[in-house]
């Protein structure tokens, strides 16, 4: 019989693509957290989904017993766990969640289902508990562009979101174009260091000097185009200079798709804040690892209080599972062991943003 939540240490578990990752939560706050990043997916220039699965079932074991030990808790002390449901890769996703099961049922413990997605919104008040709502929050990974105005938690109001590819797809995918590695976003962010944007011009998708409050594209995102621009491009420096002249100027390259991606994800972000009124934005995803991106919304968002989650918080971690797992078990949830992965598994309390400000910081 599954007892009810006492309190105690809460354990997460996130395997939604290529990061095998365990953490533990307990009232103190986080106190043991293993992530193991895989490597055998750079050849490719991409995750291959077989691998990935292959992966996190030779490693979960492991990675939980590295947590459950750098927290100095034993299995029997775990009074909860949470486990990535969606969205992500089905394969990824199923032996996360088996394992979860296995182990709630085991100990008969109390388990939830998270929301990929909702957790990286939450990644912030791992660590820095002032980070509240209301705020517009920028999710921004692998798989998912989205800006939202979230008055409360649980309360998420979708303001916009990609129409195509997601920023961190475009920058994979330019950087394999650029010929550097994956994944590509820290690659490109490497090689813009060395070059100066402006060298070369790539488009703003979606930042017209037409648009209006109330447009469908006031705050939606698109970088499929951005991505054909910059692979245009890349072949016209190729055939105008040739392979070594295309080496020569990827860091200029790299430089100006950088600053490209971030004017709109700075611009669009500032229209919500004046849309909302809110004084307060959250960063969220692997992308909000790009320390430019970081640095531009710093300086350019005037007084606005900017948060950031650290490096290992902004990567899928199982921090921020474990840490909205514990609060969704303090407020009496639990799924059955019929749960099941849903790769497009519905965000929790997402509705459509219909003009509703922020209450006044």
């Amino acid at each position: 019989m599954v007892r009810a939540y006492a309190g105690g240490p809460v354990l997460g578990i996130e395997t939604s693509c290529d990061e095998t990752s365990a953490a533990v939560v307990s009232a103190v706050g986080l106190i043991g957290h293993v992530i193991l990043s895989q490597d055998a997916h750079e050849r490719f220039g991409g995750v291959v989904p077989e691998i990935a699965a292959r992966a996190h079932l030779r490693r979960l074991d492991d990675v939980v017993s590295a947590a459950l030990a750098e927290a100095d808790v034993a299995p029997e002390d775990i009074d909860g766990v949470g486990v990535t449901a969606g969205p992500g890769l089905i394969g990824a996703l199923l032996v996360g969640l088996n394992w979860a099961k296995g182990f709630a049922w085991a100990r008969e413990v109390p388990f939830v289902a998270v929301h990929h997605m909702e957790a990286h919104l939450h990644a912030n008040s791992v660590e820095s508990p002032e980070a509240t709502p209301p705020f517009v929050a920028l999710l921004v990974s692998g798989g998912h562009t989205m800006l939202l105005h979230v008055p409360a938690w649980g309360d998420y109001r979708l303001l916009g979101e990609t129409r195509d590819d997601a920023v961190g797809e475009a920058f994979d995918k330019v950087a394999r174009t650029f010929g550097l590695g994956f994944p590509g976003g820290p690659e490109i962010e490497r090689a813009a260091r060395r070059g100066r944007p402006g060298v070369y011009r790539l488009p703003r998708p979606m930042l017209s000097g037409s648009d209006a409050p109330g447009d469908a594209a006031w705050f939606d995102f698109s970088f499929s185009g951005l991505k054909t621009a910059a692979a245009l491009l890349a072949e016209d420096v190729r055939a105008r200079k040739g392979d070594d002249g295309l080496e020569r100027a990827v860091p200029d390259l790299a430089a100006e798709f950088q600053a490209a991606v971030l004017d709109v994800l700075v611009a669009k972000t500032r229209r919500a804040l004046e849309s909302t009124g809110c004084q307060r934005v959250l960063l969220g995803g692997g992308v909000a690892r790009n320390g430019r991106l970081r640095e531009r919304f710093e300086s350019e968002l005037g007084a606005v209080r900017v948060h950031v989650p650290p490096p290992r918080l902004a990567t899928d971690n199982a921090a921020m599972i474990a840490h909205l797992a514990r609060r969704r078990l303090l407020e009496g949830e639990r799924a059955g062991l019929d749960l099941n992965a849903d790769p497009a598994y519905p965000f929790p309390g997402l509705t459509p943003f219909r003009g509703t400000s922020c209450i006044p910081n």
